[in-house]
């Protein structure tokens, strides 16, 4: 009798099936997490849940981090009890900017913490080290920042609240960075808890450069402007308006900087003088959805190509966005807000040519026997408004001080641009912050600066000596 050959039975092909899926898926998960784990490193050594910081932190000195010429910004010393501590040299000058690593970490100290605490000296260093029971030095971080632009940013700003921002536009380089009111990173740990105790409107720990959001007044005029180039690229010469110092439309009236009663206008004139009036009847002309486009390719309301915290600048115009609300858009006021390291670099593109090339701070990390661990370069971003745009507005902005509210920078051994601004910030017309961003020199720019100054009035009085003060220390002018 022939035995009959055991078949499996059909059930079991399910499971069979299953069990090969959630292989695959099992593998999968592992690909992805190697995946994340390997290009999200620097993120994941930065959590505070991770214990692997503390470890590199035992065998590691936390490594210096310097200026463009080599200045210490950052060191860290041991006591003969082997306690160590966080010293900066410069103070509250470079607080923002520089940050700290006790009680939490800001500012470079902790966007490049991950290399900070690593080190990448030859194994023979390592092995002495050892031999003698010392800890390993980390890498240290060379950064973009000009030691004597930030001296003379910093005491410009003197007892004012605000900010200063220099970058290259050529480069993207971040030369100076100063936010007022500041602290003093050699004491946070003492002073702590009086900061953040602290209810009065200084937030001192906040950086203003990155973070603050300000109503950027006039040098909007610089976004009005390009909108209507962009709807009469052929014919926008031809504006004229007659100002008598206010602007009235429907039930909304727009006045001109302490009523100031502007004349005869055109285009470039209404620019340079910061005729309110003229700008408020030219926004109302502007196409809704060209206004919109442009706002938006100027990177309002979207993420900017920054390494470091930032706050969104934000402003918007829709299809149904009321005439009035239009009329105070077009000249920076209303719900407009806009951060100082937003507007240098709309100011960048344009000194660029229309390309804006993605700022820096960091140009290198070595080790430190001095060898290269990484190299950062200059990065074109993307372009925000074509050559020619560029080209207009560079014009309008050199008339801005031959013949308008930056006048303090006329007849100087170097030429400047730029387009100053008063921000009012509350009901009152008597309070305002005072701007300027523009750039040096006009025909072939080295150097662009963006400064607010809380609630000092004209930008042209408070924000240009300013700007002159740095552009004075950039080219060696006495």
């Amino acid at each position: 009798m022939q035995r009959k050959k055991h078949r499996p039975e059909k059930r079991s092909y399910p499971i069979i099936v299953l069990s090969a899926f959630y292989s695959v898926l099992f593998g999968l998960l592992l690909i992805y997490i190697c995946h994340y784990a390997y290009n999200n490193k620097q993120e994941l050594l930065n959590n505070s849940y991770n214990t692997r910081q503390q470890i590199l932190l035992a065998q590691n000195t936390r490594g210096k981090i310097l200026s463009r010429d080599g200045d210490v910004l950052a060191y860290t010393t041991a006591d003969e009890n082997g306690k160590e501590k966080r010293v900066y040299p410069f103070g509250k000058e470079f607080a923002h900017v520089v940050g700290y690593s006790t009680n939490g970490k800001a500012g470079l100290e902790s966007n490049y913490n991950y290399y900070l605490i690593n080190t990448n000296i030859e194994l023979q260093e390592k092995a002495k080290l050892e031999e003698k029971k010392l800890k390993f030095p980390g890498d240290n971080v060379y950064t973009t920042l000009d030691v004597k632009l930030q001296e003379v940013a910093y005491n410009a700003l003197s007892a004012r609240k605000g900010a200063i921002v220099a970058t290259n536009p050529k480069t993207g380089e971040i030369l100076a960075l100063v936010s007022k009111p500041d602290f003093d990173p050699n004491t946070i740990s003492e002073d702590w808890n009086s900061l953040l105790a602290d209810t009065s409107t200084d937030a001192k720990l906040l950086n203003r450069a990155t973070q603050g959001l300000y109503p950027p007044g006039s040098t909007f005029k610089i976004v009005t402007s390009l909108a209507y180039i962009k709807e009469h690229p052929e014919d926008y010469k031809n504006y004229r308006y007659s100002c008598n110092g206010r602007f009235s439309y429907e039930d909304e009236t727009i006045k001109c900087f302490h009523g100031e009663n502007h004349g005869n206008v055109d285009f470039i004139s209404s620019f340079a003088k910061s005729c309110n009036s003229s700008y408020a009847n030219m926004g109302i002309s502007i196409e809704k959805k060209i206004f919109k486009t442009t706002i938006s390719d100027l990177m309002f309301n979207s993420e900017l190509p920054l390494s470091m915290n930032y706050s969104k600048s934000s402003v918007d115009i829709k299809l149904d966005t009321k005439t009035s609300d239009v009329m105070q858009i077009s000249i920076g006021q209303g719900s407009t807000q806009v951060t100082p390291i937003h507007m240098n670099m709309i100011t960048d593109a344009i000194a660029n040519d229309g390309v804006l090339m993605k700022p820096y701070l960091v140009s290198s990390i070595k080790s430190d026997s001095g060898k290269v661990v990484k190299a950062f370069s200059d990065e074109r971003y993307k372009r925000l408004l074509s050559e020619k745009e560029a080209e207009i507005l560079q014009g309008m902005m050199e008339q801005v001080v031959l013949s308008g509210t930056a006048s303090k920078l006329k007849d100087l051994s170097y030429t400047a641009a730029g387009k100053t601004g008063s921000a009012e910030f509350t009901d009152s017309t008597s309070d305002s912050h005072a701007w300027f961003t523009g750039y040096a020199p006009a025909e072939d720019p080295e150097i662009c600066v963006t400064i607010i100054v809380e609630n000092a009035g004209s930008g042209g009085s408070y924000a240009v000596p300013i700007a002159k003060r740095i552009f004075d220390a950039y080219f060696g002018v006495e």
